[in-house]
């Protein structure tokens, strides 16, 4: 088995691009499913979560994030007595999918900024490079 190349800034950043888009992902999925509602408790949308890991790369001595898993939070949906609801069960019950709107909108923004962030960083250091080979 041949060993991995060191990681680059380049690697690195692309990485926690890839990252920060699976986090914004969720975070959409969750809004769009918000409010949705079901017939069950079992039945209920659940808010997806990323989870991630840092992995040291011992050769270049940098750290990378990588993606984990995508889990279903265990967050209890949302009883609601609504029997003239088509979905409703026999006692009159919904059940609503728990989202959390206004912090599914803050892990969009935080996304979407540190993809931003990342994109600058990978910009500045092409620039760096191209300055450095002019300087030849």
């Amino acid at each position: 088995m041949a060993d991995n190349p060191p990681l680059t800034l380049f690697n690195v950043a692309g990485r926690a691009m890839s990252a920060q888009l699976v986090r914004m992902n969720a975070a959409a999925s969750n809004l769009a499913n918000a409010g949705s509602v079901s017939g069950s408790a079992e039945g209920t949308y659940r808010p997806l979560r990323p989870v991630f890991a840092t992995q040291l790369d011992k050769a270049s001595g940098l750290a990378a994030v990588d993606v984990t898993a995508v889990t279903r939070s265990q967050a209890a949906p949302v009883k609601e007595h609504n029997p003239d609801h088509p979905l409703a069960d026999a006692e009159g019950n919904v059940w609503t999918a728990p989202v959390d709107e206004n912090a599914e909108m803050v892990e969009m923004l935080e996304a979407s900024r540190q993809y931003q962030n990342l994109v600058e960083a990978m910009s500045t250091a092409k620039q760096l490079m191209l300055e450095t080979m002019r300087m030849k």
